[in-house]
């Protein structure tokens, strides 16, 4: 009688093992009713406690411990995306986030009010040197992604005036769309304090630049950044870190700006979000 070995009893141990395996592996987890949000949200919401592994699109997004976490959705994205993660017992889950549309504040021109540039003019090579440098500048601000938690905070408004521009908001010259309004403008008095809406480390305070004059960058943790514009004057210096409500710059008219107003600009991850659905009602008086 020919010996046939162990692989030979081993195998059929093996398959019956495996079946077992895929027999007891958890049943996925789809969630039928889908996360709704709008064009230029930052969404803050969260999972059950111990979920993991979340992903948007196939991309990982930071989940807190307890659940929590943040998603900026882009202005003028519309349609579906895919949320995924592992939940606290192992199984795959995924559900869809629904964006939906807006309505925003277009401003139609005549298209003679915003002529082609001049092929033909000359280049002024160093404004584009002075330029490219504060670029670089405020993208190296943006560069980090800090573990700080600092975006679970309530946000609070950086200056008491009137919203002079909503994020969002765009000029269409013709049928040309000129860029979109990419935060929101406040406009008060100049030497108005400006305070920071949640805590955070200072970024960058600096100026003034070509375009957006006196600047604070604030790191608030997890990709979430705030940028505080045409500041007549820095409270705070670059490392800093700031307190919610702290003050840390001034209003003014620096850089490109017609009069004084604090610009507010919010990015996650890059992605512009509008500060003011963040935000309670206006307080009358912050001081």
């Amino acid at each position: 009688m020919r010996f046939l070995g162990p692989r030979y009893f081993l195998w059929p141990v093996l398959v019956a093992g495996a079946a077992m395996t895929v027999a007891a592996a958890p049943v996925p987890l789809v969630i039928a009713q889908p996360l709704t949000a709008v064009q230029g949200q930052l969404l803050i919401t969260a999972l059950p406690a111990g979920s993991r592994e979340l992903r948007l699109d196939g991309q990982p997004v930071h989940l807190d411990a307890d659940g929590r976490f943040m998603l900026g959705v882009d202005r003028d994205f519309a349609g579906t995306k895919r949320l995924e993660w592992v939940t606290k017992d192992g199984r795959s889950a995924h559900r869809d986030l629904v964006v939906t549309g807006r309505e925003w504040v277009i401003d139609r021109l005549p298209a003679r009010l915003n002529p082609p540039a001049d092929p033909n003019a000359p280049r002024n090579l160093e404004y584009e040197a002075r330029r490219e440098a504060e670029v670089a500048r405020v993208k190296a601000a943006r560069a980090s992604l800090s573990p700080w938690p600092f975006w679970r905070a309530p946000f609070q408004w950086p200056a008491v005036g009137r919203i002079s521009t909503h994020f969002g908001a765009q000029r269409v010259y013709g049928d040309v769309p000129a860029n979109y309004h990419s935060g929101m403008d406040i406009a008060a008095p100049h030497g108005t304090p400006v305070k920071a809406p949640i805590p955070g480390v200072v970024r960058l305070a600096a100026g003034p630049f070509m375009l957006e004059g006196n600047l604070i960058i604030i790191d608030h943790g997890r990709g979430l950044f705030s940028a505080m514009m045409h500041l007549s004057r820095l409270e705070v210096k670059s490392g800093d870190i700031v307190a919610q409500g702290q003050v840390i710059g001034r209003i003014g008219s620096t850089g490109r700006s017609t009069g004084p107003h604090l610009h507010w600009g919010m990015t996650w991850h890059g992605v512009r979000v509008d500060p003011e659905a963040l935000l309670p009602p206006m307080p009358k008086d912050q001081t």
